[in-house]
């Protein structure tokens, strides 16, 4: 196919890239300090096949977000309370440097994971200042669907 090209690098090269990096480094650091957020808003979305919590800053921009699915819970295990619970603690671990720390919680649905959601972000030490109900409620709105006979 063709031979390989082995590079090989000087002290004086090897040096200067490290400086480099070092520097790259300090900008990275110096940004997340700069967007530490002090208040903001987790959205917990529980549907019955899945949990999807997001949290933002007091604008709406989105901080972090995960959900069940995407910590590889798969099929039903993914609308559990256990499911809910992990989706919190892998937020808390990305948004622990950066923040919210005073939260507004917003819950939305009828899955089996919203309290335990609540609980968990409670016990991650989030300040939770309001906890609301969002989910929407028909007021004689179109005719639902008629009920499945399985």
């Amino acid at each position: 196919m063709g031979k390989k090209k082995v590079a090989s690098q000087t002290s004086d090269e090897a040096i200067k890239e490290k400086d480099a990096l070092d520097v790259a480094f300090q900008k990275t650091a110096g940004k997340s300090a700069s967007n530490r957020h002090e208040r903001g808003k987790v959205f917990i979305n529980c549907s019955y096949n899945n949990t999807l919590i997001s949290i933002t800053d007091d604008k709406g921009g989105v901080v972090a977000w995960s959900s069940a699915g995407a910590l590889g819970f798969n099929g039903p295990k993914k609308a559990t309370p256990f499911a809910a619970s992990k989706v919190v603690a892998a937020l808390a671990e990305k948004v622990k440097k950066a923040g919210p720390f005073n939260v507004e919680v917003l819950v939305n649905g009828i899955g089996g994971g919203r309290d335990s959601a609540v609980r968990s972000l409670a016990a991650r030490g989030f300040n939770i200042l309001s906890i609301r109900d969002v989910t929407p409620i028909p007021h004689n709105g179109p005719r639902p669907p008629k009920v499945r006979r399985v």
